[in-house]
């Protein structure tokens, strides 16, 4: 039998629970135990081991049977929870999360480090004796709790690999029980079907533990069986029956299989990344499919009421014609937006392993920061959200190296010895921004402009503001630290992190202050799938700018032009003189109007500076799809992709940052400043 989605399944849900685990175990602090944070983690731990049992990963299931029993002791208060337990437990989990992924992907796994973690769980095990056998008083005996169990598994449970004795088993150890199997259905010997259950279960339990734990055991079968869980207390013969919920108003998430991408983990200290080939899945709540299968209800609907118009073409009514068309386009819009929607996930799925990443750097600097998460449920696609996780190591670890000062110079400093790093997301203007704040020490902007003379990136005569010279540092190899680190100072970070934005059509930049702190700003588009796009003509050809670059448009007074020397051309505007980019001369393309005038000018903004895009003319507005250049041509300098149009025609869309970089280049040096 094929049992490749349900593990696929259980490998996303237990990559989830040691999720849950980790950030969890972050949250707690020495010498105080939330009852409840412990509880979670120990019901996380119990699920994948006994889902690893289950399946048949008998390896997994080991593991975390050691794991569960530190858990154990820590909720029971037998121990209390210390920095060095923490470490030990945030150990499991990433040697867990390694032996999920190698696993999954047919891969040797490291049996010697995994030896060694088990011996060391082990060790930590019998530094705390067993626990005598506990003999309760006889009013101690009276508040024990009988359980009442009914299991009717459903047929096709066993074809999807639940074993009702390993439940059976679970059971056991919780306290004493006895069962009563039904076997009324059971069918003749010729007549059975292996992959069938045919037996009923009544069972009673007798142990004074809470319904959850009962219902943990039968987690992977609740959609698979008819539960019915009773308590009766011996005391007064109270009964409290509970049945599984059937309906709950809460959506419930759907995974849908979406296609693998070719994404290079970053190497930030942690097991959180690992290449695989296996596809990859998304919850999505069940809401999203519902309002998607309205659409396609709206569009067959659409569908019958313009095909009754091909029968019979001289009795077409134009005025029912245009309704059609127009439900057509409706509908369709409204589609394209739902299944863009079932994409777009939270960014805390991103945030969420940055707690861990902390934790691990800070401790190994010797430094205190107290990381703060905000607009955590802000969305972006999910190919967004893959791409931004390498740039966001980057700018992470540096702040934590570079940025944020040991207890005592920010003591000298008169800062708390704390310090304060925020990653903060959110829309803006059909963007979204996401910003790498810190308290630290900011940049030495002197010694970036030393460093950059000495360079040669900019000459003695140029006349740089503070914002400028900062954001030299994203300079291929360009560093201020003079000692090497395994974390970073090599020259070979901020540089990677500006490419891989610029590829994702955003942009990024970096706000400074001197002993008060540094914010790096990333602004991303919301989806690399459709645009909304400003359809332009330089001579015969046809561009599409995204409409999100865009600032404002005008007509060209040639009074307000200046030309500089070497030939580039400036517009002055409300005081700010905007270089004016030529898109017939950066693409070679034969311009219709004659003079600057008779064109338009599109001011756009690129890293918090704005240009002038010089156009013929501006045609339609429009949503367009994005069709990849890279797969089908080649990488082209200031092309982020192209479009087929309504005619058929393809169209460039254009790449504003790699427009202005093309003509830094050929025209200004970076960060050339026009008076």
């Amino acid at each position: 039998m094929d049992l490749s989605d349900v593990i696929e399944s259980f490998f996303a849900e237990s990559l989830e629970g040691l999720e849950l685990m980790e950030n969890g175990l972050l949250a707690m602090q020495p010498g105080a135990v939330e009852p409840e944070t412990i509880n979670t983690i120990f019901r996380a731990a119990h699920s994948i081991k006994g889902g690893g049992g289950i399946f048949g990963f008998s390896e997994i299931s080991d593991f975390m049977h050691g794991v569960e029993a530190l858990l154990d002791q820590l909720r029971s208060g037998q121990r209390e929870f210390s920095e060095e337990l923490s470490t030990l437990l945030l150990e499991t989990i990433d040697c867990a999360r390694h032996m999920f992924e190698t696993t999954r992907n047919k891969q040797p796994q490291q049996q010697d480090k995994i030896d060694a973690l088990q011996e060391r769980i082990e060790q930590t095990l019998n530094q705390i004796p067993p626990a005598e056998p506990y003999i309760p008083y006889e009013s101690e005996k009276q508040l024990s709790s009988r359980w009442y169990i009914s299991f009717r598994p459903h047929s096709g449970m066993l074809a999807k690999a639940n074993d009702p004795l390993r439940m059976m088993r679970e059971l056991a150890d919780l306290g004493p029980l006895t069962s009563r199997v039904h076997i009324d259905n059971l069918p003749a010997f010729a007549d059975i079907e292996p992959t069938e259950c045919y037996l009923r279960w009544d069972i009673e339990l007798e142990s004074a533990i809470p319904k959850e734990e009962i219902e943990e055991i039968f987690a992977w079968v609740l959609d698979e069986c008819d539960l019915t869980i009773q308590q009766q207390e011996t005391e007064d013969h109270r009964q409290e029956a509970t049945e599984q919920p059937q309906d709950t108003a809460v959506p419930e998430p759907v995974a849908i299989t979406s296609e693998a991408t070719d994404h290079v983990p970053a190497d930030n200290g942690t097991h959180h990344n690992g290449a695989t080939a296996t596809p990859e899945s998304i919850r999505v709540s069940i809401d999203k499919i519902d309002d998607l299968i309205n659409l396609v209800g709206e569009l067959v609907i659409t569908q019958s009421m313009l095909c009754r118009f091909g029968t019979d073409i001289s009795a077409v009514d134009p005025e029912a014609l245009r309704e059609g068309l127009s439900a057509l386009i409706r509908n369709t819009r409204d589609l394209q937006e739902s299944v863009l929607q079932i994409r777009m996930l939270p960014i805390r799925f991103c945030f969420n392993r940055f707690p861990r990443l902390v934790h691990d750097i800070s401790q190994k600097l010797g430094k205190r920061v107290n990381l703060k998460l905000s607009g955590v449920e802000t969305e972006l696609d999910k190919t967004v959200l893959e791409r931004i996780n390498d740039p966001l190591v980057h700018l992470v670890r540096n702040s934590l190296d570079h940025g944020l000062e040991s207890p005592e110079q920010r003591r000298i400093a008169g800062k708390p010895e704390t310090g304060m790093l925020e990653l903060k997301a959110y829309h803006a203007s059909g963007n979204i921004v996401i910003e790498v704040i810190d308290d630290g020490q900011g940049l030495n902007t002197e010694k970036i402009k030393l460093l950059a003379l000495q360079r040669g990136l900019i000459s003695e005569d140029e006349k740089l503001n503070t914002h400028q010279l900062n954001n030299l540092i994203f300079q291929p190899g360009f560093t201020t630290v003079e000692t090497v680190s395994d974390l970073s100072g090599r020259g070979v970070g901020m540089d990677v992190v500006k490419r891989n934005i610029n590829d994702l059509g955003g942009d990024v930049w970096i706000e400074s202050e001197p002993g008060t702190g540094t914010k790096v700003l990333i602004r991303l588009p919301l989806t690399l799938a459709i645009l909304d796009g400003q359809l332009l003509r330089v001579g015969n050809e046809i561009y599409i700018l995204p409409l999100s670059a865009i600032i404002e448009t005008l007509q060209i007074d040639p009074n307000r032009v200046n030309t500089l020397p070497g030939g580039s051309q400036v517009y002055r505007l409300r005081d700010q003189h905007i270089p004016i980019i030529r898109l017939d001369k950066a693409f070679n393309t034969l311009a219709q109007a004659e003079q600057l005038e008779q064109g338009l000018l599109i001011i756009v903004d690129s890293e918090r500076q704005r240009y002038g895009i010089w156009v013929d003319e501006l045609l339609d507005q429009q949503q367009v799809v994005i069709k990849s250049l890279v797969s089908n041509f080649k990488q082209v300098c200031g092309i982020s992709g192209a479009t087929i149009l309504g005619d058929g025609t393809v169209a460039l869309i254009l790449d504003v940052t790699g427009i202005v970089l093309t003509f830094s280049k050929q025209s200004l040096k970076p960060g050339l400043a026009v008076a």
